[in-house]
């Protein structure tokens, strides 16, 4: 998903909400909820595009029960997050955007917990002014992952993460790159998968 830019102003708080408090040194507005849906759609008009930003919506979604439970399960995790390539520039947190280092393809790494996987977010279009990134578990929770099994919450990590390219065609993403990131689930073995979308 694409997200505009603050323009400077602070966002307005939703109605009904109260705004949360600011971390020490944050930008002036830090804390507030943030308009993502009004951004994007006032985003796309910017751009020169005839009509905001329309999101998917299936109404007929078929969900599938587990067929072990979670403690049983292997677990795999998904990722919007790119592998870090040096030569395409600046990639680190806070980095600005960074459409060089976007990926077209699904891709696949292992995910053991000896592994340290080099995956960055420069290539999305994150709120930069409320988050600088720095932390990786919180858009990359492998360890966290590694954290469950050992705790027993479930049955073990899939051997393999995926990276699951944002690619702004939705026949692509559904057509292509569903159905790549699907086998290798399947090669993995994983009853289940966690998508953690940046």
């Amino acid at each position: 998903m694409v997200q505009a830019r603050p323009t400077g102003s602070a966002p307005s708080p939703a109605a009904g909400l109260t705004p949360g408090p600011a971390a020490p040194g944050a930008a002036e507005g830090a804390g507030l909820p943030i308009p993502y849906m009004q951004r994007t759609r006032a985003y796309y008009l910017a751009l020169g595009y005839e009509n905001p930003y329309r999101w998917a919506h299936y109404r007929d979604v078929p969900f599938t029960p587990l067929r072990k439970p979670l403690d049983e399960s292997t677990v795999a995790l998904v990722t919007t997050a790119a592998p870090c390539r040096p030569e395409l520039g600046d990639q680190g947190p806070g980095a600005p955007y960074n459409g060089v280092a976007k990926f077209f393809e699904v891709y696949s790494a292992p995910a053991g917990p000896e592994e340290a996987p080099d995956v960055r977010i420069s290539h999305v279009s994150y709120d930069r002014t409320h988050t600088t990134a720095k932390d990786p578990r919180t858009w990359f929770p492998l360890a966290r992952l590694h954290e469950a099994a050992a705790a027993g919450r479930i049955g073990r990590s899939a051997p393999r993460f995926h990276g699951l390219p944002t690619n702004r065609s939705r026949r692509t993403t559904l057509d292509q790159d569903c159905p790549a990131l699907l086998r290798r689930v399947h090669e993995d073995e994983a009853d289940a998968a966690i998508l953690v979308a940046n």
